[in-house]
């Protein structure tokens, strides 16, 4: 009975009871923290190209040279953002539908190449189309 009491009282592996207890939440905020930023850079980047893409068709007269301007904006320079694949984007553009007075720039990317979605099984993740748009009010003389 002495060596039980004796064992009762022993704190040795106290530390490594905690570690195998918050290994896994610690991995989950880690990856997550990861993942999310990887996540966010791709939505960044995107948003970012739809804003430039839409402030290029500014310098169009009509909405035929706003496309042409927006198309070509996009097909040179989709790659040079940050995560983003040119071949794996979708684009919709021209003047907004009921609003003549403006122009809409939509981009949706699918994001299932990010290196995110088997990162850890139990990480709840966003959707992998990321879905941005960007308008501008066309200007007058």
């Amino acid at each position: 009975m002495r060596r039980l009491a004796g064992w009762v009282r022993d704190d040795s592996g106290t530390s490594a009871v905690e570690f195998a207890i918050l290994t896994p939440v610690f991995l989950l905020l880690l990856t997550g923290m990861l993942a999310y930023g990887v996540y966010f850079g791709a939505a960044h980047s995107l948003q970012q190209l739809a804003a430039d893409a839409a402030r290029t068709a500014i310098a169009g007269l009509d909405e035929s040279e706003r496309n042409a301007l927006v198309g070509d904006f996009l097909a040179a320079n989709a790659d040079s953002y940050a995560l983003i694949d040119a071949d794996r984007l979708s684009v919709t553009i021209g003047d907004k539908p009921g609003d003549p007075d403006h122009y809409r720039v939509v981009l949706e990317y699918d994001a299932g190449d990010l290196p995110i979605w088997d990162l850890y099984p139990p990480l709840p993740l966003p959707s992998q189309q990321i879905i941005y748009s960007s308008t501008i009010r066309r200007g007058r003389i």
